[in-house]
C-alpha cells in the first residue's frame, strides 16, 4: 500500500511541478476572463481579444516547455514548446493535459538523441547538430502531436467533462471531498488540484466563464476549522500553542500543509475537513459559485479574488460554512483526546526532539534548504522564518527552500516534515536531514539555530570579528565556563513587557560593571532588528555588532518570569530572560555557551520555576 500511495505522489508530484511553476499565467488569464469578457466586470471586447489567445496557446506552450525542461533540460523546453503546437492546432478543446503528456515526451527524445549523438559528432559541428536535432525531431514531434495526441486527449477531455456533468446532474459531486482531503494531508494536494482539477476548470471556464473545480482542493475552509478547534480545546500545550499562528498561515497565507501535522498527530481528525468540504461543495453547487482560475496559494484572499463576477457573497458563505462545520465536528474529536496521544506522536519521531541536529555539522557558507512537496508553500514560509531568525548571528548562511523532488546539490542541511523526508532523501542524498513536524514551531528547529551559533563560535563567523588567537586573549576572554555569579541570577520576578525585561537585563549588567550603559540601548536595538526569542521559553538579549566598545568584560545575567512575558507572537512566551555581554570579540562564543546549556528541554523547564540559585550555578558550569 505504502508502495502503491508512493507511486501515486510521485505521478502527482511529477503532473503538479509542469504547473506550479506557470501558475501565475493562470492567474493572469484569470483575471483578464473576469474583467473584461462580456460577462466580466469591465467589459472590454478589445482586451477580451487576449484571452483566448492566452488560453489555448500560452499556457499549453508554458507547460509542455516546463515539462520538456525537466526531463531533458534547456533544450527539452524548446522542443517541449514546438511539440504541443501540433496539438493545439489539431483540436478545438485547450490542451493542457496534452502538453502534460507530449512535454516530458519530447523533453525524452531530445535526451535519448542528445546521448546518442555526443559519440559521432564531429568537433566543430556541435551547433550546426544540436540546432538541426532540435527543429526536425521538434517538427516530427508537433507532426505526430497533430495527428495523435491532440484527438486522443480530446477524446480524455470528453470523457472527463461527462464525468463531472454526471456528478453535477445527480449531486454527487460532493463525494469527491472523501478523497480529496486524506489526498490532502498525504501532500498529494498540489498533485490533485495542480494536475487534476485544474485542466479540467480551465476547459470549463473557456465554455462558462467559471468552473467549480478549481474550488474542491483550494477552499481554506476546512482546514480553518481543524485548526480553530485546536487553537481553543486542545489538551497538547505545544499543538494548542502553534495553532493560532497557523490560523492566519493557512487561511490568509494559503499554505494548507501547515494544517496537516495537525491531522496527522489524531487522524480521526480527518472526518471534520471532510464533511466540512463535502458541505461546502453542495453549497457552491446549489448556489452556482465558480472560480475563473486557480486559487493559488489557497487563501481566502486569492480564493475571493478568483471569484466569479456576482458570487463574491455566496463564495465567502461557502468557505464559513466548511470552517463552521470542521469546527464543529473536530471540537470533540480534539477535546477527548489525551495529551499523551500527541506526545507519543512526537517521541516517536526521534529525529524531532531536541538534539536531533547534534550530529549535524556546519561550516562557512553552508545552504540550508527547506523543502516541502511543491517547494512555494510551507517551505517558503519556514525558509523565511528561519533565515529572519538566524541571519544576524550567522550572516554567511544561506537559507533556501525547494521542492522535495528538487533539492540543489548544494544543500548542505535539508529541512523537511517526516511525511516527505524519503522523497527528500532520494533527491538529495548527501545531504543531512532534519526532520521536523512543523515549520511553525519544533524542538529541532531550535536546535538546529543553537547548532549553528555554536558552530560559528569556533568558526570564527557571525555578526562579530573572530575569536583571537590564545596569547592574545586577556583574562577576560570567554572561555567553555558561562561568566555567572549569584549576584546576576533573579528569580520569582514578576512579569513585565518584552522592553522592560530587555533593560532589566541590561541593568544588572551595567551593576557588575561589565558594559557600560550605552549597551543597554544596544539591546534593545538588537531586539527591534531580530527577536532574540530562542524558543523554548527562553530569550536571550544581547547587543549589537557595533556596540562592542562598550564591553568591559564577559558576563551573563538571569532573570527568572515564572508567569512569563509575551515575547512578540502568541507563541513566543519567555520565562528565562539571559542578559550577556562577550568581551574580546566573543560575545558569540558566549551566545553559543549559553545555548549549549539549555539544549536538555527538562532541565530549562524545570529552570522556569526553581528557586535554588545553587542548582542553577552548577547548570552553568
Amino acid at each position: 500500500m505504502a508502495s502503491v500511495q508512493k507511486g501515486i505522489s510521485k505521478f502527482g508530484k511529477f503532473l503538479s511541478s509542469m504547473v506550479m511553476p506557470n501558475i501565475g499565467a493562470f492567474i493572469a488569464w484569470g483575471f483578464l476572463a473576469a474583467l473584461f469578457i462580456d460577462t466580466g466586470w469591465l467589459p472590454n471586447p478589445d482586451f477580451a481579444q487576449i484571452v483566448s489567445p492566452m488560453l489555448t496557446y500560452l499556457i499549453p506552450i508554458l507547460i509542455a516547455g516546463q515539462g520538456g525542461y525537466m526531463v531533458g533540460g534547456k533544450r527539452g523546453r524548446v522542443i517541449g514548446s514546438i511539440a504541443i503546437v501540433g496539438a493545439i492546432a489539431g483540436s478545438d478543446y485547450t490542451m493542457l493535459m496534452a502538453a502534460m503528456l507530449i512535454g516530458p515526451l519530447a523533453g525524452l527524445v531530445i535526451k535519448k538523441w542528445d546521448e546518442w549523438a555526443k559519440g559521432w559528432t564531429p568537433a566543430g559541428f556541435e551547433m550546426l547538430v544540436d540546432n538541426f536535432s532540435v527543429g526536425i525531431l521538434g517538427l516530427l514531434l508537433s507532426l505526430f502531436a497533430h495527428v495523435a495526441i491532440g484527438p486522443f486527449m480530446t477524446a480524455i477531455l470528453l470523457v472527463l467533462t461527462a464525468g463531472v456533468n454526471l456528478l453535477m446532474r445527480f449531486s454527487l459531486l460532493p463525494l469527491l471531498a472523501v478523497f480529496v482531503e486524506p489526498a490532502k494531508v498525504l501532500f498529494l494536494n498540489n498533485a490533485i488540484n495542480h494536475g487534476i482539477f485544474t485542466p479540467i476548470g480551465t476547459t470549463q471556464v473557456s465554455e462558462m466563464g467559471k468552473s467549480i473545480m478549481f474550488m474542491l482542493e483550494a477552499d481554506p475552509g476546512p482546514g480553518l476549522g481543524v485548526l480553530l478547534a485546536y487553537c481553543f480545546f486542545s489538551k497538547d500545550e505545544s499543538a494548542r500553542q502553534s495553532a493560532p499562528g497557523a490560523v492566519i498561515i493557512h487561511f490568509l497565507g494559503g499554505i494548507h500543509e501547515i494544517y496537516f501535522p495537525y491531522v496527522l498527530m489524531n487522524p480521526k481528525v480527518i472526518i471534520a475537513p471532510i464533511v466540512g468540504n463535502a458541505a461546502a461543495i453542495t453549497w457552491f453547487s446549489l448556489t452556482g459559485c465558480g472560480l475563473v482560475g486557480p486559487a493559488s496559494p489557497g487563501s481566502i484572499i486569492s480564493f475571493m479574488a478568483m471569484s466569479a463576477p456576482g458570487t463574491q457573497l455566496s463564495t465567502i458563505i461557502g468557505v464559513a460554512i466548511a470552517a463552521g462545520i470542521s469546527f464543529l465536528i473536530a471540537t470533540p474529536i480534539v477535546r477527548t483526546a489525551p495529551a499523551g496521544d500527541f506526545d507519543a506522536a512526537k517521541d516517536s519521531m526521534a529525529e524531532m526532539k531536541p538534539g536531533a541536529t547534534a550530529n549535524v555539522s556546519t561550516g562557512f557558507g553552508d545552504k540550508i534548504v527547506f523543502a516541502c512537496d511543491a517547494g512555494m508553500g510551507s517551505s517558503a514560509m519556514g525558509a523565511t522564518r528561519f533565515h529572519n531568525r538566524i541571519k544576524l548571528d550567522r550572516p554567511d548562511v544561506i537559507v533556501d527552500h525547494a521542492s522535495v523532488d528538487e533539492v540543489p546539490a548544494d544543500a548542505k542541511i535539508v529541512v523537511v516534515q517526516r511525511n516527505l523526508a524519503d522523497r527528500a532523501k532520494a533527491s538529495a542524498p548527501n545531504a543531512q536531514f532534519v526532520i521536523i513536524d512543523n515549520f511553525l514551531k519544533n524542538p529541532a528547529l531550535d536546535s538546529l539555530y543553537n547548532t549553528l551559533v555554536s558552530a560559528a563560535a569556533e568558526a570564527g563567523v557571525g555578526d562579530v570579528q573572530a575569536p583571537l588567537p590564545a596569547e592574545a586573549k586577556d583574562e577576560n576572554a570567554a572561555s567553555d565556563v558561562i561568566v555567572m555569579d549569584r549576584e546576576g541570577i533573579k528569580l520569582g520576578l514578576k512579569s513585565v513587557s518584552r522592553e522592560e525585561a530587555i533593560r532589566a537585563a541590561g541593568d544588572l549588567l551595567v551593576r557588575h560593571d561589565a558594559v557600560d550603559p550605552s549597551y543597554v540601548d544596544s539591546m534593545l536595538r538588537r531586539d527591534e532588528e531580530q527577536s532574540v526569542y530562542m524558543g523554548m521559553g527562553v530569550a536571550i538579549p544581547h547587543g549589537t555588532n557595533d556596540a562592542k566598545e562598550a564591553v568591559k568584560k564577559s558576563c551573563v545575567v538571569l532573570l527568572q518570569y515564572p508567569d512569563g512575558i509575551k515575547w512578540g507572537g502568541d507563541d513566543d512566551i519567555a520565562y528565562l530572560v539571559f542578559g550577556i555581554a562577550g568581551a574580546n570579540g566573543e560575545h558569540l562564543q558566549v551566545l553559543a555557551n549559553v545555548a549549549k546549556s539549555l539544549e536538555d528541554e527538562s532541565v530549562v523547564e524545570k529552570m522556569r520555576t526553581t528557586t535554588d540559585v545553587d542548582w542553577l550555578l552548577r547548570c552553568f558550569g
